[in-house]
């Protein structure tokens, strides 16, 4: 019985496939959650169309509302795609599924016009079609949360990597500002971004400015001591600058062994060290005493 609903189902997305879409489409463009902003009418008439063709060639082949069946995997594909591109495009998950759960009324109306007057095969109709839209309509917003998700996490990555430029100050010196808190998300760009740029300039110092991080635990001083051995292991030097009195007490507090680290209390104090040690000095100009020129360093 089952197998032969299947094909009045089929037989009636056939032969009135057009009066569906035409009634789908219809009811769409005059619905309140209509969402012209986001989507024009020629491309939900190409989306409506395609969803359409695949639906009823998943009704001739495969079993009714089993829709993880090989049978399905165009609609189930095609569905993915859509809900992936609302996603970007701003929709919410339940306008989403709407599109979906809006195809009921025309394919009801197409079936009990077509039911001969059998109610029982009218009803088994309906409800096939019903609870197949439905659990594609789940899928839709499954697939669409998931995408949502990778959309926030790379936004939050590209973020953080804004949040963390590398300025080179000198030639062979870099600067890397860091402002807020520091976890190992963010140390992992950091280590990224820094090394990349030591890579790309042949940089041998580099100065980690943490006058922006608003406190330094542990977990932070951790942090910045495997930023520097990274750094060293790609051959430049590390300074930290931006120690703070407060910070500094909490460092020693907190026993965190800084040794091995040059630190500054200021980014100019650190850039002044790192001219020193590329063999260059800040020197008054002859010509106007308020001004500075970087000059070879007479040790060098």
């Amino acid at each position: 019985m089952e197998k032969n609903r299947a094909t009045s189902l089929t037989e009636i997305l056939s032969q009135h496939e057009n009066e569906i879409l035409e009634d789908w489409m219809a009811l769409q463009l005059a619905a309140s959650t209509r969402r012209a902003d986001l989507i024009n009418d020629a491309d939900l008439r190409h989306q409506s169309r395609d969803f359409i063709a695949a639906f009823r060639q998943a009704i001739a082949t495969a079993p009714v509302n089993d829709i993880s069946a090989p049978g399905w995997d165009t609609v189930r594909g095609l569905v993915a795609e859509i809900s992936r591109t609302r996603a970007r495009q701003g929709f919410t998950p339940s306008e989403t599924a709407t599109f979906l759960f809006s195809l009921k009324q025309p394919l009801f109306r197409a079936v009990s016009r077509e039911g001969g007057g059998d109610a029982a095969a009218v009803a088994t109709d309906i409800w096939n079609v019903s609870l197949t839209l439905d659990k594609l309509g789940l899928f839709s917003t499954e697939i669409y949360q998931k995408s949502r998700e990778e959309i926030i996490s790379r936004q939050q990555r590209e973020l953080l990597e804004l949040s963390t430029p590398v300025v080179k100050l000198w030639d062979g010196i870099l600067a890397l500002p860091l402002i807020g808190t520091l976890d190992s998300e963010r140390t992992q760009i950091v280590m990224e971004s820094l090394l990349q740029t030591i890579v790309e300039t042949g940089a041998g110092i580099a100065i980690i400015d943490i006058t922006g991080v608003p406190t330094v635990d542990t977990l932070v001083a951790q942090h910045l001591l495997k930023t520097v051995a990274a750094a060293r292991l790609m051959g430049a030097e590390c300074i930290i600058s931006g120690i703070r009195p407060q910070i500094a007490a909490t460092i020693v507090h907190l026993g965190v062994e800084l040794n091995s680290v040059v630190t500054k209390a200021t980014l100019a104090d650190a850039f002044r060290i790192a001219l020193r040690r590329t063999g260059q000095t800040v020197v008054p100009s002859a010509k106007n005493n308020q001004e500075a020129r970087v000059g070879t360093h007479p040790d060098s």
